[in-house]
């Protein structure tokens, strides 16, 4: 008699083989869905620990990696943590791209899920995670990386948002600035709206009245840091000092000012998010926000790991990273 397996589980229950796998590896689901699978499993009479070791030789050693944007620094340097960490233990990755669109996302979750890759590191395009917990249910491990989903109970791996941009705005503060600009990113985004709050409790902890006009939202994107430059300058009062909340719109922004012979330090003060060469070629070198974005990939692939592992402790737990602030001449003394 040929013994029987998970799909048969599922079969007998009518439920997914996700989520007899999630059931299996103490993922709390649906109580209905558990006394379901509880009787398949009492009826094919057979041991939970003989389907375990069926699920267990059909693992594919491949995690799914979903990105909005490959063609950027920020995940070049992510991939590259994530790479070592899967490396070391002996799992290959699929790198996808989710070009910033939901609906592009959630083809490449499903693509994932065809492949039968055995877990999923997310960087989430939208705040919306109906799809994503629709997968956790099924049993998938997910971990997000960057960026979270209100609401979702889901693992994460993310800088301090809030504290990178209040220590950024207590910096500027401390030498002597009072009208701070703000080129923040898309209000969907959790990082964006984490960045902001750091923004404005800055704000208010140093009794600054916050000024609309001052704050700009845009699209994380080089062109979107350009026009919402040029629009800050379409000011009647310009601000002393730009706060961009991601890198690649802190390009966009330095290019707007290089083009209209706009001296940073000098003409207007200025202040970015992430780290990168750009800073090290600019005079003078720009302040920014530093994130490490290996450590973040590579806390992401452990997390994942461990959850692949079968170890649900503290489920659902997000790691906060901390960030620093590199504070340079690009940031103009008034007093």
């Amino acid at each position: 008699m040929l013994m029987s397996t998970i799909k048969d589980v599922a079969k007998l229950s009518g439920t997914s083989v996700g989520t007899v796998s999630r059931y299996l590896n103490g993922y709390k689901i649906k109580s209905v869905n558990s006394e379901k699978i509880e009787d398949a499993i009492r009826h094919l009479n057979f041991s939970i620990n003989s389907i375990a070791r069926g699920l267990k030789t059909s693992k594919t050693f491949t995690v799914g990696i979903l990105i909005p944007k490959l063609a950027d620094i920020f995940s070049t340097h992510i991939i590259e943590g994530m790479e070592r960490a899967f490396d070391e233990f002996g799992y290959s990755i699929l790198v996808c791209d989710s070009r910033n669109c939901l609906e592009k996302e959630k083809e490449k979750l499903k693509l994932f899920k065809e492949k039968l890759v055995d877990g999923i590191i997310l960087m989430p395009v939208e705040d919306s995670g109906e799809h994503i917990q629709q997968m956790l249910e099924e049993g998938m491990p997910i971990v997000l990386m960057d960026r979270l989903v209100t609401n979702l109970a889901c693992d994460g791996v993310v800088s301090d948002n809030v504290n990178g941009a209040y220590q950024a705005v207590e910096a500027i503060i401390n030498r002597g600035h009072r009208k701070i600009g703000m080129i923040a990113g898309p209000k969907n985004i959790y990082t964006a709206k984490e960045r902001l709050e750091g923004y404005l409790r800055a704000l208010k902890d140093y009794n600054i009245e916050v000024d609309d006009n001052f704050i700009f939202y845009s699209d994380y994107t080089k062109e979107g840091g350009y026009q919402a430059t040029a629009k800050l300058y379409q000011l009647k009062e310009l601000p002393t000092v730009i706060f961009t909340s991601n890198y690649e719109m802190t390009i966009g922004a330095i290019k707007f000012l290089n083009e209209h012979n706009v001296a940073i330090g000098e003409d207007i003060s200025f202040f970015g998010y992430d780290q990168m060469e750009l800073s090290q070629i600019i005079v003078p070198p720009i302040s920014f926000v530093v994130q490490s974005m290996e450590m973040i990939g590579r806390k992401a692939a452990e997390t994942l790991i461990s959850r692949m592992k079968g170890d649900q402790t503290g489920f659902p737990h997000v790691n906060r990273l901390k960030t620093e602030i590199i504070v340079t001449d690009s940031v103009k003394k008034l007093y």
